[in-house]
């Protein structure tokens, strides 16, 4: 795989997944106002951007450059370990829960976001989380291939 492809694949899949692990966040907290999707744009606790005031729009692209960085990472290692569409699904869930597992802490450290306790919270993170993983482990195969591309 060339490295253009290799890069607008991650990317497409980084910033589409991104983008359903957004929408399912906001629509969680708009309809049962749990904070979730603060917590996944809150940047209170980065040392040099917490002195900022930034505009949804702004901390929604932080995101997505992570979320591309993440995507585009994980193509590399599927594709130069030749996983096979079971072991792309499992890891990348994994993978994506192991991340959410490990942010939700920072909960803790912003008063806008939920409190570490809330079972609620904890639950709907990690299901979205969840979807994340599984929307992007579907992106990175083709119809005709056997493994990861």
């Amino acid at each position: 795989m060339n490295l253009p492809r290799f890069v607008i694949k991650g990317s497409v899949a980084g910033v589409i997944s991104g983008v359903i692990l957004g929408l399912f966040l906001k629509t969680i907290e708009i309809r049962w106002n749990i904070n979730v999707y603060t917590l996944l744009l809150n940047v209170d606790y980065i040392p040099v951007f917490n002195r900022f005031s930034f505009s949804e729009m702004v901390e929604f692209s932080f995101h997505l450059i992570i979320s591309v960085i993440l995507a585009t990472i994980l193509l590399y290692v599927a594709t130069k370990h030749q996983w096979t569409r079971q072991q792309m699904m499992v890891r990348t869930i994994g993978i994506s829960l192991f991340i959410g597992l490990v942010l939700y802490p920072t909960t803790a450290l912003s008063e806008r976001t939920p409190p570490l306790t809330s079972v609620p919270a904890l639950f709907c993170w990690l299901f979205g989380h969840l979807l994340y993983g599984v929307a992007l482990s579907l992106f990175y195969w083709d119809k005709n291939e056997t493994q990861a591309i």
